[in-house]
């Protein structure tokens, strides 16, 4: 641990390129510390003679791990625990894991007397449907993990719904809406018990959800956010056990509720809205945590400017060789999920699309849906393009569950019920010379997207 005066090397354990994560190095930096990027491709964690050492040397961790869009979150929790039983750690893994399950988030807060919209989550396809009634005839269905309002879905409770989406545990949850016209929520960053920024996030246009992922508009909230609304974020954030996080609250007829309480909330829509950076104070609390000394103004100057360009401490190592990336074949067997249901079916790649589509038999057969909005493409010789509908989908490829906005369109004229698109090609090499079916025909039309309506 360093000492006053000392210079202390955070390090920000993260193995995407986030934004955030990019800020907040560069804010450690800019305080007069060291950041250090714990990635792949630098990191390492010996045990020698009984001592047990990490490189390259922190002195204190700041946990940035995704695992709400990962497959193996579990493997993650336990390099995070790792991590967090060498040096201290801020968000430690058992308060994340809480956060980043949605039901577990919310039995926790409930048990805390903090207001949480009612839910039922059931093991059993007839204990799930057993319970449904009492939410009425529109609901909220979630995956427990999500991210970026992935896996949330706003259902017809009249009809059946699956208790899993994928091979991810899902729930009801009751809608709460005031105003049915504007879809608004309030997020608040508090980091170290101090809320940083707060906003309002309304829905685009077509959609109820309100994540700025989803292209959602935001103003501030800071200085008249409601009593109220501050102190149950505050109360959620110190329940859950996070030092820096997002809170997400819905107001009802009966006052604010938590809907989601996000370890890893993203940067740019409160800065959009408030023009004050959280990542300079995540910085400040690491440093002082770890015995170093912080300028308070300077602090505050930092979080005038968002910083989220290429931190000094990004690894510089040679990209690995393309064979890394697993393969795809040109037709595959894919197992597809929505809210009522999963299914086996073949899907064409085609890496001329910007977008997977899926047969609109097929959408229903699984409840894909609701309808988010409506998209152009161009199909074959039609030039000016036609609009459809796109939704929320799921689509396991060999064990891997990749969550997509799928347009939806009249596939039965064409081989393959689905074409998979480079929103999940780009995690794969494609085999065009590999296809499950008995050399089928390739009747489907290359799509190409123009523009979102």
């Amino acid at each position: 641990m360093s000492g006053d005066g000392d210079s202390v090397r955070v390090g920000v354990l993260s193995l995407h390129n986030s934004k955030e994560t990019k800020a907040i190095l560069n804010a450690v930096d800019d305080l007069g510390h060291e950041g250090v990027w714990l990635r792949r491709e630098n990191t390492a964690i010996s045990i020698e003679d009984g001592d047990v050492s990490v490189e390259p040397e922190v002195d204190i961790i700041a946990n940035r791990l995704l695992l709400s869009n990962t497959e193996a979150p579990a493997e993650l929790l336990g390099l995070a625990t790792t991590f967090e039983r060498i040096r201290p750690m801020l968000n430690e893994p058992a308060s994340v894991l809480t956060a980043v399950h949605k039901f577990a988030t919310a039995a926790t807060l409930a048990n805390w007397n903090i207001k949480v919209p009612d839910a039922l989550l059931a093991l059993s396809n007839e204990r799930l449907n057993q319970g449904r009634d009492r939410f009425g005839d529109v609901g909220v269905y979630k995956s427990a993990i999500g991210t970026h309002g992935g896996g949330t879905w706003k259902v017809d409770l009249t009809t059946p719904v699956n208790p899993k989406v994928g091979n991810r545990q899902a729930f009801l949850q009751d809608l709460i809406e005031r105003d049915e016209n504007e879809h608004r929520d309030l997020r608040v960053y508090i980091v170290d018990g101090e809320v940083i920024g707060a906003m309002y996030r309304y829905a685009p246009e077509g959609d109820w959800r309100t994540n700025v992922a989803l292209g959602g508009d935001v103003a501030d909230a800071t200085g008249e956010m409601p009593k109220e609304a501050k102190e149950t974020a505050l109360y959620a954030a110190e329940v859950i056990g996070l030092d820096y996080v997002g809170v997400d609250l819905i107001e009802g007829d009966d006052g604010w509720f938590v809907l989601e309480v996000n370890p890893t909330a993203g940067f740019k829509g409160l800065y959009q809205a408030t023009s004050r950076s959280p990542a300079p104070y995540i910085a400040k609390l690491a440093i002082e945590q770890a015995g170093g000394d912080v300028e308070e103004d300077r602090v505050a100057e930092l979080a005038a400017t968002l910083d989220d360009s290429e931190p000094a401490s990004m690894p510089r190592v040679d990209p690995g060789p393309e064979g890394e990336l697993p393969l795809i074949g040109y037709i595959e067997e894919v197992v597809v999920s929505g809210t009522s249901g999963s299914t086996q079916a073949l899907a064409k790649s085609d890496t001329g699309a910007t977008r997977t589509s899926i047969d609109t038999s097929l959408a229903a057969k699984i409840g894909a849906g609701p309808i988010k909005s409506m998209t152009r493409v161009k199909s074959g010789s039609v030039k000016s393009g036609k609009a459809r509908p796109v939704v929320d989908l799921v689509i396991g490829i060999g064990g891997t569950q990749h969550t997509v906005t799928a347009s939806v369109e009249d596939r039965s004229h064409m081989d393959y019920p689905l074409l998979l698109g480079r929103d999940i090609l780009e995690h794969y090499r494609v085999d065009v010379r590999r296809r499950v079916d008995e050399g089928g025909k390739d009747g489907d039309s290359e799509e190409r997207l123009e523009e979102e309506e």
